[in-house]
């Protein structure tokens, strides 16, 4: 394995905070804090989602060090679902709903830019294919938009801003989810679990 880090240009690795609130949990569980709100413990976890994926990088770019090799550490993958009736639901981690993917997003990006770490957010589109037997499982939900092209939480200011103005997607014009109200967004948004 050693051979192929000295033999590569870049090493590409994949973070998937989301997956680990199911398969490593430990990061995304919360104390029970009666002084936050429910957004504060949310927004919270999310800043613990973002941690775990720098951790994770960390990993990476210690074990290069340790073996001599010193070159660029490319995310090739990270993201987050807006909907899954699985693992990661309600009945789950919790870990799924567009204002987590909001807050993933940009955390994300505010961290990758700062630190000129080139990162690859999957995806932009949903793939309903991808689990077509379960339309509500989450694989088919990572886009930050919809196939239809809403745009979720992620992106309104995208949208606000006339990013996607003349453009459509399948003859539609670029829209935003919930027709742009958070109220309602915010309405479908659950509080992780809590330690028990």
């Amino acid at each position: 394995m050693e051979k192929l880090y000295h033999a590569v240009d870049y090493v590409s690795m994949h973070t998937y905070p989301y997956h680990n609130t199911h398969y490593n949990p430990e990061f995304w569980i919360i104390e029970d804090d009666d002084k936050l709100s429910d957004i504060e413990k949310i927004d919270a976890a999310m800043l613990r989602a973002q941690a775990f994926a720098k951790k994770q990088y960390d990993s990476v770019a210690g074990y290069m060090k340790s073996i001599g090799v010193d070159k660029p550490i490319h995310i090739g993958e990270t993201g987050w679902a807006t909907v899954s009736d699985g693992f990661y639901g309600d009945e789950g981690s919790r870990a799924t709903d567009e204002y987590k993917v909001g807050r993933y997003y940009q955390l994300m990006r505010d961290w990758t830019n700062k630190e000129g770490i080139s990162c690859f957010y999957f995806e932009a589109f949903n793939e309903p294919w991808k689990d077509s037997k379960n339309p509500m499982g989450s694989e088919n939900h990572f886009g930050l938009m919809t196939v239809e092209g809403v745009a979720k939480y992620a992106i309104w200011d995208y949208v606000d801003n006339g990013t996607f103005k003349g453009l459509s997607r399948g003859g539609n014009a670029i829209t935003k989810s919930f027709g742009g109200d958070k109220e309602a967004l915010m309405k479908t948004v659950s509080v992780p679990p809590i330690k028990e």
